[in-house]
């Protein structure tokens, strides 16, 4: 396991916990299957390689995280898993809940810096959740997920809408807190994910 738990209560109010780690990643293996993750507790809190199991699992998702505390961690990422074919960066919900809506300038390095590091990789970029929280407007996430998607024609990585398809399923998607989500979700997240992967198999 890449990651060590350390609760941390950023806020009074009862909806949301953020955690913080120190987060040690795990070692590279075959790096022509290599999926490496990366992101919060979104990302760390499922076994995506029983879901995703054409792949080997590099889950380095550390819950707490924001997009700037990713960038910083890009050399450790490097360093402990240094090839992958495939990427996944799910980030931005703690930037939201602190109401830091600046991020995607962040991101955009991220993507930038991947990129150079595994030339290789196909890089995807996930969307925001549709959280549910009281201090977001309406269209607050969708507003970020547009800037999230030109990020990624910017840089041409491949935007995956995940957002979209929580909206439209309308099931039983997230715990209480309104940020995580049940195992329904990750059920399509994964399965969002294993779609956009098969596309871009057949386009190789």
């Amino acid at each position: 396991d890449c990651i060590q738990y350390q609760s941390l209560t950023l806020s009074s109010q009862p909806y949301l916990t953020i955690q913080t780690m120190p987060a040690t990643f795990p070692s590279h293996r075959n790096s022509k299957t290599s999926f490496l993750m990366l992101g919060d507790s979104l990302v760390a809190d499922y076994n995506w390689q029983q879901r995703i199991n054409n792949f080997i699992i590099h889950n380095c998702g550390v819950p707490g995280a924001t997009t700037h505390e990713l960038l910083q961690s890009l050399p450790r990422v490097k360093a402990h898993c240094p090839s992958a074919a495939l990427l996944l960066v799910m980030i931005g919900t703690n930037d939201i809940f602190m109401e830091n809506y600046a991020f995607v300038e962040d991101l955009k390095k991220i993507i930038i810096t991947l990129s150079r590091e595994y030339p290789q990789a196909e890089l995807l970029v996930n969307s925001l959740l549709p959280m549910q929280l009281p201090h977001l407007g309406k269209n607050a996430v969708a507003s970020m997920n547009e800037q999230i998607h030109t990020a990624c024609q910017e840089t041409g990585s491949c935007y995956v809408d995940v957002y979209s398809k929580f909206i439209q399923d309308g099931g039983d998607l997230f715990q209480n807190d309104g940020v995580h989500i049940t195992d329904t979700g990750y059920e399509l997240w994964a399965r969002t994910l294993l779609e956009h992967i098969a596309f871009l198999v057949e386009s190789d």
